[in-house]
């Protein structure tokens, strides 16, 4: 232990094998700020100032013309004095690095690092020091003790005592991590201050990477990334598996694209109820919605006039040129599916009506009239160029692809980038202070509803592309689950105001992925669903741990 100590520095000893470098570095930190006073500091500050002067609003035109152009013959002359030192200041700095690279993990940086590992050894010596004597205490306490009352209370104490000691421990832990850190985190205040917060793409890798194992913390990453490990574990079980049940591989090229073809009409209805659950809400009639989208897609796009009836009337479009029946069946999926969404969305707002009340309504009704104005029959196929006109494969990639990476591009930037985004957020999180704030939550949570419908609407009319029609009532039951569950497994949370579009992304190719490998390695459907129940419990499960975590 003796020799475990003399590795242990004082602030005093780590502050003198510093000092060196500190001298060194900062006597040419001296010379190359007495050589920028008059250069690039000056630019920076009259760049500042002009800045400034453009937006005060107290002066006039005439005086900010005036002004900016004093400056800007300031500027030119410290640009000129700037240009001067530059060689200067660069053979300083090199020369600064130079020591820097020589001087500062041998001699400082890897003291503190052995220091603070046989910190470590010591602290944790001395919590089991403490334990035992607690322990030891304790038992000849409880041996003189006869009172059960006593005994219990004893026994509280002592587990109080373990707990102090516990605390003490991780006090001391960190204590010893931040020491480390900051000494890792000083050679980089220095290159900070040399090159004015200039850093190479590998110095800031480097610092990030430290960064993350300064803060990183056991609990909280099983609780954000646990589930996706389990997923990523039993999908290389089935890459696994299914080449000796099947006799073929998994994970080949044709796979991954039938997964990702799968997986972009799915896209659109996840992107759409992502909005509502941001808002603490949900949408249970997205399936019945692709079923209704599906139909009247079919209905228009159908080749020659139609067999089955809509309310006892056959539709004819056979007049119209194939390119107007494919923009008029997205228009009209896009109507049918906002006007339900926006009826869901006035009573969730209005009424304060719960969304899975008011979806589920919408479900019934959907179902119920589509069911009943078609006899619940499929209209066939479409015209057989049209999934050529809108989703073609060139070179054998499906483009249907593009369109799913477009509508991720788009509400990417409607929430990240938009005003309605922002106050999607802020009503997510506190709808009162939203509304205290100015937001209007009604308009919010309306509009929220309106883009979902749009997006199912897109979704409805490509997977009646990619199905080349065969649009009934049935068609979509079960894709609000699917839907729902992409969002919460990719960390959309039901308590609201916290979500990504990359982890809705994320989610909807698990489950996609997921369901294609078990169909590949023929698990019945029935048990498929077993195994998407147990994801989506384990999902919200790990949510609301972090929920009451952070509460």
């Amino acid at each position: 232990m003796a020799n475990n100590n003399d590795v242990i520095l004082t602030t005093e000893q780590e502050t003198q094998l510093r000092q060196p470098i500190e001298d060194y570095v900062g006597k040419i930190q001296a010379e190359i700020d007495g050589l920028r006073a008059d250069g690039t500091q000056k630019v920076l500050s009259l760049q500042s100032h002009i800045e400034r002067v453009k937006r005060d609003a107290a002066l006039t035109k005439e005086e900010k013309t005036k002004i900016i152009a004093e400056d800007r013959t300031e500027l030119e002359k410290a640009k000129a004095v700037e240009a001067k030192n530059k060689d200067a200041i660069s053979k300083l700095i090199a020369d600064a690095e130079n020591y820097i690279k020589q001087h500062f993990n041998q001699d400082y940086y890897e003291h503190v690092k052995k220091s603070c590992g046989q910190e470590k050894i010591a602290a944790r010596e001395k919590y089991r020091q403490k334990t035992a004597e607690l322990e030891k205490e304790h038992q000849a306490t409880i041996s003189k003790l006869s009172d059960h009352q006593e005994i219990k209370d004893e026994k509280y104490v002592y587990k109080n005592r373990l707990f102090d000691a516990k605390m003490q421990l991780e006090k001391e832990l960190q204590q010893i991590k931040d020491r480390k850190h900051a000494a890792y985190a000083y050679k980089y205040h220095l290159i900070d201050l040399l090159r004015m917060s200039k850093f190479t793409f590998m110095e800031t890798r480097a610092q990030k990477w430290e960064n993350y194992k300064y803060t990183f913390n056991r609990r909280a990453f099983l609780l954000q990334n646990g589930l996706y490990i389990a997923i990523i574990l039993i999908f290389i079980m089935l890459c696994i598996i299914t080449p000796i049940v099947k006799n073929a591989p998994l994970l080949t090229y044709n796979n991954v694209l039938n997964i990702l073809q799968q997986a972009s009409p799915r896209m659109f209805l996840a992107l759409g109820v992502a909005g509502l659950i941001l808002l603490t809400g949900t949408d249970l009639s997205i399936g019945r919605m692709v079923g209704m989208g599906m139909t009247a897609a079919t209905i228009i796009m159908h080749k020659g006039i139609n067999t089955g009836a809509v309310f006892g009337h056959i539709f004819d479009f056979s007049g119209l040129p194939v390119a107007a029946k494919v923009i008029l069946a997205l228009v009209v999926c896009v109507l049918l599916c906002t006007f339900f969404t926006t009826i869901s969305g006035f009573f969730t707002a209005k009424f304060k009506m719960h969304p899975f009340i008011s979806t589920m309504a919408n479900m019934l009704v959907i179902f119920g009239l589509v069911t009943y104005a078609t006899k619940g029959v499929s209209f066939g196929a479409i015209e057989s160029e049209i999934p050529n006109m809108i989703i073609p494969k060139i070179n054998g990639f499906p483009t249907i692809i593009l369109w799913a990476a477009a509508a991720i591009a788009i509400v990417w930037f409607i929430w990240n980038k938009t005003t309605f985004g922002k106050n999607l957020f802020a009503v997510g999180g506190n709808p009162d202070a939203a509304a205290v704030s100015g937001i209007s939550v009604f308009r919010v949570t309306v509009g929220a509803f309106v883009l979902a419908g749009i997006l199912y609407g897109f979704g409805s009319w490509l997977e009646c592309a990619r199905m080349v029609g065969s649009g009934s009532a049935a068609y979509g039951q079960g894709w609000e689950m699917d839907a729902i569950a992409a969002c919460v497994v990719g960390g959309v949370s039901f308590t609201g105001g916290i979500g990504k579009i990359s982890g809705v992304v994320v989610g909807v190719f698990i489950f996609t992925a997921l369901t294609y490998s078990l169909t590949i390695l023929g698990i019945d459907t029935n048990l498929q669903f077993v195994f998407s129940g147990i994801i989506i419990l384990v999902a919200v499960t790990l949510d609301c741990l972090k929920y009451v975590q952070k509460k």
